[in-house]
């Protein structure tokens, strides 16, 4: 019982201070700063790429394009689609796996700024957590706001603003409709666009 209570005490301590996201934008994150080490160790010069924009600054096609191909619940639910989360569950436990992720926008958020990409139940564990203390402490506009400032679009390019001018030479403010679904659609698989 003693080592089950210190566990969770460990646990809920090393938990990241999440408020401080309510006026503050992130410098980097933990996708960011693992992306900058694998970069090193293969000696690839790639010099990171985020120019972060204000939510009014980015296309509203490209928002509803990544609403529609990511979490199209997003602002209905709490930061966890519990209906996903069960049919993620019940297909990893059919196929002794655990390759699908259910993750919200809040949840891929809550990886990319504070976790590594290990696919494992105490790393989705701490990312429910997380998602559910950026819930209570920030809106779902900000959510979205720094998903979309930090989201992986290619190697070393994080965030619209940077996918838009690398890939259509474009602020992401003037992403017409294809070009914002070509963007939504290199999320999943952001580093296979062009490496």
């Amino acid at each position: 019982l003693t080592a089950v209570v210190g566990s969770f005490v460990y646990f809920y301590y090393t938990l990241p201070d999440v408020s401080v996201l309510k006026k503050k934008n992130p410098k980097s994150s933990a996708l960011m700063e693992l992306r900058d080490e694998e970069y090193r160790q293969k000696q690839i010069r790639a010099p990171r790429q985020q120019i972060w924009v204000p939510y009014g600054a980015i296309s509203e096609h490209l928002k509803k394009a990544i609403l529609l191909s990511e979490d199209a619940a997003f602002f209905s639910h709490k930061g966890i689609d519990i209906n996903e989360l069960k049919e993620a569950l019940r297909k990893d436990w059919e196929t002794a796996s655990f390759n699908r992720g259910a993750s919200t926008i809040t949840m891929q958020l809550a990886k990319n700024l504070y976790l590594n990409p290990a696919k494992n139940p105490l790393r989705k564990v701490k990312e429910i957590v997380i998602a559910w203390q950026l819930e209570q402490a920030l809106s779902k506009r900000r959510i979205f706001e720094i998903y979309l400032n930090v989201a992986e679009w290619g190697r070393d390019i994080y965030g619209a603003e940077a996918a838009s001018r690398y890939y259509f030479g474009k602020p992401a403010a003037n992403l017409d409709p294809l070009e914002a679904a070509t963007l939504a659609a290199l999320l999943p698989s952001p580093r296979n666009s062009r490496e």
